[in-house]
C-alpha cells in the first residue's frame, strides 16, 4: 500500500458564536486537512487546527511543515513500513506538532482501512459511545451565565468555564454560575495560564470556603511553571489538569515524577499525534493518574481521531473535552459519526468512519 500522493487542503466553518478564552478569540474555524491517497486507491484523511498561541503554528507554516515531511513519504508502504513512516513524520522536523498529527491521523486512517477495522478496533479498543463537556466562552458574567443555562438545557451535563482575564471577576463568574445551575452539574474550570500562583491559591479557596469544589481546575499558571502547579496542588483541594504544560512525553513523565499535577489533558495537536498521545497515556496508567482528553478549534476528523483514542485507552482517559464540532455553526456531512451536543458515537466503519 503505497503513498501515492498527499495534498492538503482548507476546512473552513464559522463558529456559533465567538471562542473567547483569556488567550485569543476566534470566530472562524480554519484548519489544515489532509488528504493521502495510495496506489491502491485507498484514501486517508487527517485534520489539525493551528492555534499559534498554544503550539506556535499557523495555517502558514502548518502547510508548509506538511508538504516538507511529506517528501520523505512518497512511495512508502504504509502496511509493511507503518513504524517507520511515524518516526519520520516526527524525525525530520522539530516541533511543527499539529502538522505531525493531522499527517499522523491520515496515516492511521489508512492502515485501518487497509486492516477493514474501524480505528479504535486498530488501537485495541471496542467502546463507541462519548459523552463530552462543553466549553462557556470567557464573558461578561450575565452572559456566562446565560450560556451556562442554555448548554444545560440541551442536555449537558459538564461545563468548562473559561477563566483568566481579571482574577476578581473570575471568582464572580465561577460563584454565579454555580448558583445558578442545578445541583449535579460539574463545573471545570480553565484559567488557560492568566493567574499566578498567588492569585490560583487566593481564588479557589475563597470558592471552596463557600462550598464550590469544581471537578477540576486547568492550567492555571504559566505552562513552564511546574513548581507553581505543585505549590497550588497543595494548597487547594481542587484537582490540578495540566494542559498547556504536557506537550510531549518527558513533560508528562516530570510532572507525574514530581506529582505536580492530579490530571494530564492530552491533546492530539499538542504532543504530534496518536502515537506519542498513546504512550503519555500509557505512562500515566503506570502512574495511575487519570487523563482528559482535550482538542483545539477542530472539525469533525481531528475530534473524531482523539475519540478513537480515548476508545482505545477508556480505562485511564476517562474525562472527554471533546466539544469543537458543536461549537461549529456547519455541522459535519460525509460523516457516519453520530455528532449529537454532548453524545457522540464513533462508526464501525473502518478507519475514521469519516470523509471529507
Amino acid at each position: 500500500m503505497k503513498i501515492k500522493s498527499i495534498q492538503t487542503t482548507l476546512f473552513q466553518s464559522p463558529l456559533k458564536t465567538p471562542f473567547k478564552t483569556a488567550l485569543r478569540t476566534v470566530s472562524n474555524l480554519e484548519d489544515i486537512v489532509v488528504i493521502i491517497e495510495c496506489e491502491n486507491g485507498l484514501i486517508g484523511y487527517g485534520e489539525g487546527s493551528p492555534t499559534a498561541v498554544i503550539t506556535g503554528e499557523t495555517l502558514g507554516t502548518m502547510k508548509e511543515a506538511i508538504e516538507y515531511i511529506s517528501n520523505f513519504l512518497i512511495g512508502l508502504n504504509i502496511d509493511a513500513n507503518f513504524e517507520d513512516i511515524i518516526n519520520i513524520i516526527h524525525s525530520k522536523l522539530l516541533h511543527n506538532t499539529t502538522a505531525k498529527s493531522a499527517l499522523e491521523i491520515a496515516i492511521y486512517d489508512l492502515i485501518s482501512k487497509y486492516r477493514d477495522k474501524p480505528l479504535f478496533s486498530f488501537l485495541g479498543g471496542d467502546k463507541i459511545a462519548f459523552t463530552t463537556d462543553i466549553t462557556i466562552s470567557l464573558d461578561e458574567i450575565n452572559k456566562m451565565v446565560s450560556d451556562s443555562l442554555s448548554a444545560v438545557s440541551l442536555g449537558y451535563d459538564t461545563l468548562k468555564i473559561k477563566l483568566g482575564n481579571n482574577a476578581k471577576k473570575d471568582i464572580e463568574r465561577i460563584i454565579e454560575i454555580h448558583r445558578a445551575l442545578p445541583n449535579d452539574t460539574i463545573l471545570r474550570l480553565d484559567a488557560n495560564q492568566g493567574w499566578n500562583v498567588e492569585q490560583t491559591i487566593e481564588i479557589m479557596q475563597k470558592v471552596e470556603n463557600l462550598g464550590i469544589f469544581p471537578q477540576l481546575l486547568e492550567q492555571p499558571i504559566k505552562a513552564d511553571d511546574i513548581s507553581g502547579l505543585k505549590e497550588i496542588k497543595g494548597k487547594i483541594k481542587t484537582p490540578i489538569l495540566a494542559d498547556e504544560s504536557v506537550f510531549n512525553l518527558s513533560q508528562a513523565k516530570y510532572i507525574l515524577e514530581t506529582k505536580s499535577a492530579d490530571f494530564l489533558n492530552i491533546k492530539l495537536a499538542k504532543c504530534g499525534g496518536i502515537s506519542v498521545a498513546l504512550k503519555i497515556a500509557k505512562l500515566a496508567k503506570e502512574y495511575n493518574v487519570k487523563c482528559m482528553m482535550g482538542c483545539m478549534l477542530e472539525g469533525p476528523i481531528g475530534i473524531v481521531a482523539s475519540l478513537h483514542l480515548v476508545s482505545a485507552m477508556s480505562d485511564i482517559i476517562n474525562m472527554v473535552d471533546l466539544d469543537a464540532v458543536a461549537l461549529l455553526a456547519n455541522q459535519p456531512k460525509n460523516c457516519s459519526v453520530i455528532f449529537d451536543e454532548s453524545h457522540i458515537t464513533l462508526s464501525k466503519n473502518s478507519g475514521l468512519g469519516i470523509t471529507y
